[in-house]
């Protein structure tokens, strides 16, 4: 059995793969920052819920990277970690 990094060097040998992998890496980014800030906090999913008034399983779907968050959203998780949010765009 091939281990991960194996696995994915060859699925993302393809190009259409690639391609697809890449247009998502803005989504995994934000997913990566609000894990981040939330193990910082040393809060667990259910908590973030709760300070914001949501529920555990929406929690776990902004951490998915599946889709991108509202600034709105972005905004009210920060404040539930003790965080703040910064916005920045740089040259490629």
């Amino acid at each position: 059995m091939a281990d991960l990094s194996t696995l994915k060097n060859r699925l993302l040998s393809n190009r259409q793969t690639r391609a697809e992998y890449d247009a998502q890496a803005p989504e995994f980014a934000i997913a990566r920052e609000l894990i981040a800030a939330r193990v910082r906090a040393g809060l667990t999913q259910t908590e973030i819920a709760r300070r914001m008034s949501t529920t555990q399983s929406t929690i776990a779907r902004l951490e998915s990277g599946r889709s991108l968050p509202s600034l709105r959203t972005l905004a009210r998780y920060a404040e539930a970690t003790g965080s703040r949010t910064v916005i920045k765009l740089v040259a490629p």
